[in-house]
């Protein structure tokens, strides 16, 4: 990001030439910070998917070994009791699955930084306006 001050005039005349280079500066301070954190989130989108879609793989591989093992060791006692264990344990996979799905939802936050800098800005201007 750029931080140069512009060549501003000074006096009561360049006031509201003044006032619009300050706004047109900010807003390009703000248009490259959105920039650089839309590719961040861009990043990790990418990264986010790749990491689910190999726990998915494994995930699947997992279920597959586990159901089966399961139902060798407990179907000769009972193949209620390994049908009821193999729902039990996926039930329950599923629901901590999903509840940490919804706390991720809720903490996601898209342009945060883009966010406060421009609530600051408006503060600032409207400081200036006063």
């Amino acid at each position: 990001m750029t931080t140069a001050a512009p060549n501003i005039p000074r006096d009561a005349a360049g006031a509201p030439k003044r006032l619009a280079q300050l706004a047109l500066a900010a807003g390009e301070n703000r248009v490259e910070l959105f920039l650089v954190e839309l590719e961040e989130e861009r990043e990790k989108l990418l990264e986010a998917g790749l990491l689910i879609l190999g726990s998915v793989a494994f995930g699947v591989l997992a279920g597959i070994t586990l159901t089966l093992t399961v139902a060798v060791v407990l179907w000769d006692r009972s193949p209620v009791l390994a049908v009821l264990a193999l729902f039990a344990l996926y039930a329950g996979l599923s629901v901590f699955l999903f509840l940490r799905f919804t706390k991720l939802r809720k903490e996601w936050k898209i342009l945060g930084s883009t966010r406060e800098q421009l609530k600051k800005d408006c503060e600032c201007l409207g400081e200036l306006i006063r």
